[in-house]
């Protein structure tokens, strides 16, 4: 049955919008009419339209839809499918729920598909933006081996900590990051007004002043007089490396110098790991050929360090080979990991040793924003400080050679 979308006028003048599964136009019109509503306008979903401003509508949309309103979804369809509910009406009793327009949109459209015969696996395809690779592909085994409900709850919970995961981190980096905004604006406001209103007394002054005293006016004048052009080469700076490293050679040196960082570079090697086992679990568990999964999964870790590790992986199972020496030879995979993907790999146990893995990298990811949470928060002081410390001291400067010359 056609999905439509449509604007009314409610009996107290006010808009309402909304989704509705009808039989033709004329059928919503009557619907909405017999319910006291007066129809403004009615239209196909957006999964029925053509042309491009169909697809920015619904990409627009798509950016208001949260991580954790997507996995809200994925487990209330596992739990509707679990008790036995058939897909289509499953999200049929969802889509009444959803409070996003984003997400009802594309949740009517899931299930205008479905009723066009399509497979849920096929239908989340036509939205990449929304349901990754990674998604689908355990969606199209959870069909085959008729465990969808499983699948769905596995996909629900992974989201659940991955987000937790991501939150985490966002909020161990919110205390810097304010003390950076709030440290830097200080120390503009001190250069650019404060400091030239106090250096207005030494201007009248003979005598050539300390050098620090000369910085100090020089980069106050700098600031105050072109600020704007320091803004816009910062930017033009930002954009140029951006162009660089966006491409291939550029973006392997951009992942090799994260990885090797000395102080973010354990905090990247954890998350590449937590990622890549967490996805590489949840796809083998959800029935996915192994060579498929890894090829998922160096999607979702995007770095083209361990992306060539993965493919070489890939190339020795393909021979018939064990996938344990490449990781063996690569720098960034730890020993202990190492050995345990290869016991997992010769007992038939891989998922279960991948769970393992993932649950440690996700203690050892928190633990490691943490402890460079804690050193970066002091380093900010001692830098703020010596700064400071360099403006009072150029301002004092001059006032002790003056005392020295009277007395």
């Amino acid at each position: 049955m056609p999905v439509f979308e449509y604007e009314a006028l409610a009996p107290d003048g006010s808009r309402n919008s909304g989704i509705m599964d009808a039989e033709s136009e004329a059928a919503v019109r009557a619907r909405l009419k017999s319910s006291g509503q007066y129809p403004v306008a009615i239209s196909l979903s957006g999964s029925m339209r053509h042309g491009l401003s169909a697809k920015l509508g619904n990409w627009y949309s798509l950016q208001k839809i949260s991580s954790a309103e997507l996995n809200v979804f994925t487990r209330q369809l596992a739990t509707l499918i679990g008790a036995g509910i058939p897909v289509d009406s499953a999200l049929s009793s969802i889509v009444d729920q959803i409070e996003n327009p984003g997400l009802k949109r594309v949740v009517a459209q899931l299930k205008q598909s479905l009723s066009e015969g399509e497979p849920l696996s096929r239908a989340l395809q036509n939205h990449p933006e929304l349901f990754s690779t990674m998604y689908v592909n355990m969606v199209r085994a959870g069909e085959a081996f008729g465990s969808l409900d499983l699948v769905l709850t596995s996909l629900a919970d992974f989201g659940d900590r991955f987000e937790a995961v991501r939150s985490r981190l966002r909020a161990a980096m919110i205390y810097p990051a304010f003390m950076c905004l709030v440290g830097g604006g200080v120390l503009f406001v001190l250069i650019t007004y404060v400091v030239p209103d106090i250096m207005q007394v030494y201007a009248k002054m003979e005598k050539a002043l300390p050098l620090p005293t000369q910085l100090l006016i020089g980069c106050g004048t700098l600031i105050k007089n072109y600020w704007w052009l320091l803004l816009l080469g910062c930017v033009a700076l930002g954009f140029g490396v951006k162009l660089a490293l966006s491409g291939p050679a550029g973006r392997k040196i951009r992942d090799r110098l994260l990885l090797k960082s000395p102080v973010i570079g354990a905090v990247v090697r954890k998350s590449v790991l937590f990622r890549f086992s967490s996805t590489l679990e949840n796809l083998l568990k959800s029935g996915v050929d192994i060579v498929d999964a890894l090829e998922i999964s160096k999607r979702v870790v995007d770095n083209t360090c361990i992306t060539q590790v993965i493919d070489e992986a890939i190339e020795e199972i393909r021979v018939g080979r064990s996938m344990t020496t490449p990781f063996a030879r690569s720098e960034w995979f730890p020993s202990t990991v190492v050995q345990m993907i290869s016991v997992g790999e010769s007992s038939g146990r891989l998922e279960e040793m991948l769970e393992k893995i993932s649950q440690a990298s996700e203690r050892d990811l928190e633990a490691a924003t943490l402890g460079i949470t804690a050193m970066i928060e002091p380093l900010l002081i001692v830098i703020m400080g010596i700064l400071v410390g360099f403006i009072v001291l150029s301002i004092l400067l001059p006032i002790f050679e003056m005392n020295q010359v009277i007395g």
